[in-house]
C-alpha cells in the first residue's frame, strides 16, 4: 500500500460492499417488503422504512462507527492494543450512571440519562488512566485484566444498587444491546457520533503523539494531560449516547481497530475512515445474523456481537503470537 495515498486503492470496494449489505439489511425482518413496493410508493412500505428500518440502519452505522473510533482513541491513551470501553470500565460506568438517573430522576428524558452516563464514564475512565500511570505493567495483557477487574467492581456496585430498588430484571433488559426497539424519535441522540468522528479525524495526529508517551508529546509542545482529558471526554460522550440508546455492545472497539491495524498499519489519520466503516459493517452483519438465526424471532445484537467479536479476538491473539 502506498503510504502517500490518504486511503487504500480498494477503499471504494469497501464502501460499496458496506452499502450493499446495509441496503440488504433493510429488507430483513418479520414484516416483508420489496424494492418494487418502495419504488411504487406503497404507503405501508414507506411507513415501515421511515419509522423502523432506516432508523435502525442509521443507528447501527453510528453506533458501530463510534465505538470503533472509541477503541482507537483508548488504545492510544493507555498505549495498549487490548483497550476498549468494555475492558477499561467505561461501559460499566455508563451503566451505573444510567441506573442512578433512572432511580432518582425517572421523569427526565434520554438526554439526562446520557448526561449521567457521560459523567460517570468520564470520571471512572480518568481514574483508570491514573491507575495505569501508577502501576508498572510489563505485560500488555495485564491492562485489559486490570480493566475487567475495575469494570467488575463498577458492575457489582450497579447490580447491588439495582437489587435494592428491584430493578435487576429491568436493568438487564434495557442494557443488553438491542436495536429492535429503535424507531423514529428515540435514536436521534446518536447523531452526536458524527461530530465525534470528524473531531477525532482532525486530532488524529495529536492522538498518535499521545500514544508515544508523555515525554515525547511534551517535547513536541503538546499539552499531554489536556489532550488526555479531551480524548476521554470524546470517548465518554460516545459510549454514553450508545449505552442509553441501544445498550451495551461488546468487542466492537476492541477487534475492529486491531484488525484494521493488522491490515493497514498504525497511521490513525489514514485508517480512521476504514475503522469507522468496518465498525459499522461489523454491527450490521451481527444484526442480520440476529434477525435470521431463529427467524421470525430475534436475538439481541449484544449476544451476536459478543460471539462474533470473541471469535475475531481469538483470531487476533493467534496472529499476534506469530
Amino acid at each position: 500500500m502506498n503510504n502517500n495515498n490518504l486511503l487504500p486503492p480498494h477503499f471504494l470496494v469497501l464502501v460499496l460492499s458496506t452499502f450493499a449489505i446495509a441496503m440488504a439489511s433493510l429488507f430483513v425482518g418479520v414484516a416483508q417488503t420489496s424494492f418494487s413496493a418502495i419504488f411504487t410508493g406503497s404507503p405501508d412500505a414507506w411507513f415501515m422504512m421511515t419509522t423502523s428500518r432506516l432508523p435502525r440502519l442509521l443507528s447501527l452505522i453510528l453506533a458501530g462507527s463510534g465505538l470503533a473510533i472509541c477503541g482507537v482513541i483508548l488504545q492510544q491513551i493507555v498505549q495498549n492494543r487490548f483497550a476498549e470501553p468494555a475492558t477499561t470500565g467505561g461501559l460499566d460506568a455508563a451503566k451505573l450512571g444510567v441506573l442512578i438517573a433512572v432511580i432518582h430522576w425517572p421523569e427526565l428524558g434520554l438526554q439526562a440519562k446520557a448526561g449521567a452516563a457521560l459523567f460517570f464514564c468520564l470520571l471512572t475512565s480518568s481514574i483508570f488512566v491514573l491507575i495505569l500511570r501508577q502501576v508498572r505493567i510489563k505485560n500488555t495483557v495485564l491492562v485489559p485484566v486490570i480493566g475487567l477487574m475495575y469494570g467488575g467492581v463498577l458492575s457489582a456496585i450497579a447490580d447491588f444498587y439495582a437489587y435494592q430498588h428491584n430493578l435487576m430484571q429491568n436493568m438487564q433488559a434495557w442494557l443488553l444491546g438491542d436495536f429492535s426497539k429503535v424507531i423514529q424519535g428515540n435514536y436521534e441522540i446518536l447523531y452526536f457520533v458524527i461530530p465525534i468522528i470528524f473531531i477525532t479525524y482532525l486530532f488524529a495526529q495529536r492522538f498518535t503523539i499521545i500514544g508515544m508517551g508523555e515525554s515525547f508529546a511534551s517535547s513536541l509542545g503538546l499539552n499531554y494531560f489536556l489532550m488526555i482529558a479531551f480524548a476521554l471526554f470524546i470517548v465518554s460522550l460516545c459510549v454514553a449516547t450508545v449505552m442509553v440508546t441501544v445498550g451495551s455492545l461488546p468487542f466492537v472497539g476492541l477487534v475492529i481497530p486491531n484488525l484494521v491495524a493488522m491490515r493497514y498499519g498504525d497511521n490513525i489519520q489514514q485508517t480512521l475512515p476504514i475503522t469507522a466503516l468496518y465498525g459499522a459493517l461489523f454491527l450490521i452483519i451481527c444484526d442480520i445474523f440476529g434477525r435470521l438465526i431463529i427467524f421470525p424471532f430475534e436475538i439481541p445484537i449484544g449476544l451476536t456481537s459478543g460471539c462474533l467479536g470473541g471469535l475475531l479476538f481469538l483470531f487476533i491473539l493467534k496472529k499476534s503470537k506469530r
